[in-house]
C-alpha cells in the first residue's frame, strides 16, 4: 500500500486555498477546476505559471499537464507565436468602439475550414454560443421545445435539465427534453411524443464513444423530416479532431455548430458558425456583448490555426494521443487489469474507463489514479486532453509513470478497491444528466 504521507509539499496551496474560501464560493470559478475534481489533500488547488506541456503549482512542484486549461490549451501554454500576436495586438488596443478587420478574417479563415460555416459570430465561452444557437434556432422555427445530448454549458436552457438546476424556473426546465447517445428510437421517441414542437438537437457529435454507422446523418434526416435544425456542439472536438471539427472528420453537416476551447489556445474565444440563411437571423435575434468581438483572443485564434496548419498539428494530435492510448492500455494488459479498465476515446481526447463492476466506483479508481498520477507528477482528471506540446519524450515519461500507478491500481483491486489506498476524499461528480 502507498505511504500516507505524499513527499510534495503543499503549504502554500493550502494557505491560498484557507483565503479563498473567504471570498470565493466553492473555491474556484469552474467547477472542473475546483476541489469536486481533485482529490482533497493530496492535490494542488492552484497554479502559479505554465510552460508547454507542464503546468507548476504554487508550491513550485512541476506536472506534466493533461487538462490544458479544460482543453483550450491545443499547442502548449504560453506558445511563443501565439503570445507574439497577442502582445502586438495589446500594443494597438483589444476594446473598440467599432468592428475590428480581425473579425472579418477570422471569420472568412472559419467559414474556408469549416463544413457548415457560411457565416459566423463570435462568443467567449462555450456556453455563449450553444445558448445563441439555441435562441437562434427557436426564432427560425417558432418552436420552443430542445432536444439535447452530452454537456452544453451553464445556461438555463441547458443546466435546468440536469441535476445542478437551481435557480432555474420549472417552466424553463420543461423545454429541454434528454435522450442517450446512439440511441435512434430514444430520439424518434421524443419527436413523436413532441410533434411540431421541437426546435433542434443539439449534441456533441463524439465524446468517447464513437458514433455507430450512420447515426449522425440518421439524427439530421431525422431532424429535417420534422422541420428541426440539428445542431453541433464542437465546443471539445473542433480544432482537435480535424480543422473542420468533428463534421470533416465524420462527413455530416449540421445546420449550426458551436466551436470555442481550441480555437485560440487559452484565449477565452467561442464562435457560432452555420448556413447563411439561419445565421442572417441574427440581425434580429438578440447575441450582443461587449466583448464579442475582442481583439486579443480574435490575434490569438489567427495565430494558433495559422501554427496548426503550417505544423500539421492535428497530425500530431492523432499521433501522440494514439501513442498514449495504446501504451497505457498495453500496460493494463501486462498487469492483467483488461477487464477492469481501458482508456477509451478517440486518440487526441481519450478518458479512463472503469469497466465490469468497477464501474459502479469509478470516481473512486480515477481518484486513485489521479491521486498516483500527482505522485508521479502528472496532472490530470483521468482524461488525455493532448497538445502539440506533448512531444514523444512527454509520452515515454507518462507511460514510464503509468507502470508505477497501474501496479497501485493492481494492488488496489487484489485488495478489495480503492478506498483503503485513497489519502483524502475522492473526486465528486459535479452534476448527473437526467
Amino acid at each position: 500500500m502507498p505511504s500516507n504521507k505524499t513527499a510534495r509539499s503543499l503549504e502554500r496551496s493550502a494557505a491560498m486555498r484557507d483565503r479563498a474560501r473567504r471570498v470565493v464560493p466553492g473555491l474556484a470559478q469552474t467547477f472542473s477546476k475546483g476541489p469536486l475534481s481533485f482529490v482533497g489533500g493530496v492535490s494542488p488547488s492552484f497554479v502559479s505559471h505554465a510552460s508547454g506541456a507542464h503546468v507548476w503549482d504554487v508550491d513550485d512542484n512541476r506536472y506534466i499537464d493533461y487538462i490544458m486549461g479544460l482543453g483550450p490549451v491545443i499547442l502548449g501554454h504560453a506558445h511563443a507565436e501565439v503570445n507574439q500576436a497577442v502582445a502586438t495586438q495589446l500594443e494597438r488596443g483589444t476594446a473598440f468602439s467599432l468592428s475590428h478587420p480581425g473579425e472579418v478574417e477570422l471569420s472568412e479563415l472559419l467559414c474556408e475550414l469549416i463544413p457548415c460555416a457560411e457565416m459566423v459570430r463570435f462568443g467567449k465561452n462555450g456556453s455563449d454560443a450553444t445558448s445563441g444557437a439555441i435562441r437562434l434556432a427557436r426564432a427560425c422555427t417558432g418552436r420552443d421545445k430542445v432536444a439535447r445530448c452530452g454537456y452544453h454549458g451553464w445556461q438555463d436552457w441547458y443546466i435546468g435539465s440536469t441535476s445542478r438546476h437551481k435557480g432555474v424556473p420549472e417552466a424553463v426546465r420543461a423545454l429541454t427534453l434528454g435522450f442517450p447517445y446512439n440511441d435512434m428510437d430514444a430520439l424518434h421517441a421524443l419527436f413523436h411524443a413532441h410533434p411540431d414542437e421541437i426546435a433542434c438537437v443539439i449534441l456533441e457529435p463524439v465524446t468517447f464513444d464513437e458514433p455507430a454507422a450512420g447515426y449522425l446523418a440518421e439524427v439530421r434526416e431525422l431532424c429535417h423530416s420534422h422541420g428541426a435544425l440539428l445542431v453541433f456542439d464542437e465546443v471539445i472536438t473542433g480544432f482537435r479532431l480535424h480543422l473542420g471539427g468533428a463534421q470533416s472528420y465524420f462527413g455530416v453537416t449540421p445546420d449550426l455548430a458551436c466551436f470555442g476551447k481550441a480555437m485560440a489556445n487559452g484565449l477565452p474565444l467561442s464562435a457560432i458558425a452555420g448556413a447563411a440563411g439561419y445565421m442572417r437571423r441574427f440581425e434580429e435575434v438578440f447575441f450582443s456583448f461587449t466583448f464579442g468581438g475582442e481583439a486579443a483572443s480574435i490575434a490569438a485564434a489567427l495565430a494558433t490555426i495559422g501554427v496548426m496548419r503550417r505544423e500539421n498539428v492535428i497530425e500530431a494530435l492523432w499521433s501522440r494521443g494514439a501513442a498514449l492510448q495504446q501504451g497505457a492500455n498495453e500496460i493494463i494488459g501486462e498487469l492483467g487489469l483488461r477487464e477492469h479498465f481501458t482508456w477509451a476515446g478517440l486518440a487526441p481526447w481519450t478518458t479512463l474507463r472503469c469497466l465490469g463492476p468497477e464501474a459502479a466506483r469509478s470516481l473512486e479508481w480515477r481518484s486513485l489514479f489521479q491521486q498516483e498520477c500527482l505522485e508521479q507528477g502528472i496532472l490530470t482528471h483521468g482524461n488525455h486532453m493532448v497538445s502539440y506540446a506533448h512531444g514523444p519524450e512527454i509520452v515515454s515519461t507518462t507511460l514510464n509513470a503509468y507502470r508505477t500507478v497501474f501496479a497501485v491500481m493492481a494492488e488496489a483491486l487484489a485488495g478489495g478497491g480503492p478506498g483503503p489506498f485513497l489519502r483524502g476524499a475522492p473526486m465528486q461528480a459535479v452534476m448527473r444528466q437526467s
